[in-house]
């Protein structure tokens, strides 16, 4: 199980670094087996909220949410089944790194035109931000969080 740091020092007073904590925590019998730095990676990728969701024209399968991003609102192509109006998210503008959710191979989301409609963005997945394995559906950030942040500084 991954633990955010961030989460840790919410409940405790952290003074030590991470590679540091982890030793003192295996050594206190909680096996840690190591250290990841997350979010390095996570430029142009913010918080955002959904706040409409119409159907693809020309897809069953895919939606047309539209994400408030706090300076501007897109639209963008998805295929996750749990797409919920005001739920916020993690979006990935054009540019940012994320892993294919098929392939694992990291890659540079360029705009596409996905079944007729022009995409800009993308809503992301734990397994396409490096979280889990997690590829069923957007991942769903807790209600509090800023829309227009970075989600590295979540």
């Amino acid at each position: 199980m991954k633990v955010p740091l961030k989460w840790l020092k919410e409940y405790i007073d952290i003074t030590l670094p991470p590679a540091d904590l982890a030793d003192r925590l295996t050594m206190a019998g909680i096996e840690a087996k190591g250290t990841q730095v997350i979010g390095g990676n996570w430029e142009n990728i913010v918080i955002g909220q959904i706040v409409a969701i119409n159907p693809h024209p020309n897809a069953d399968r895919l939606t047309l949410p539209t994400i408030d991003l706090d300076t501007e609102q897109l639209t963008v192509v998805c295929g996750a089944p749990n797409l919920r109006i005001g739920d916020k998210i993690a979006f990935a503008h054009v540019g940012a790194e994320l892993i294919d959710g098929h392939s694992g191979q990291t890659i540079r989301l360029t705009s596409a035109k996905i079944r007729g409609v022009d995409s800009s963005g993308m809503v992301c997945s734990e397994k396409e931000l490096g979280i889990s394995d997690s590829h069923e559906g957007i991942m769903v950030l807790p209600p509090d969080a800023p829309i227009g942040t970075p989600l590295a500084d979540s």
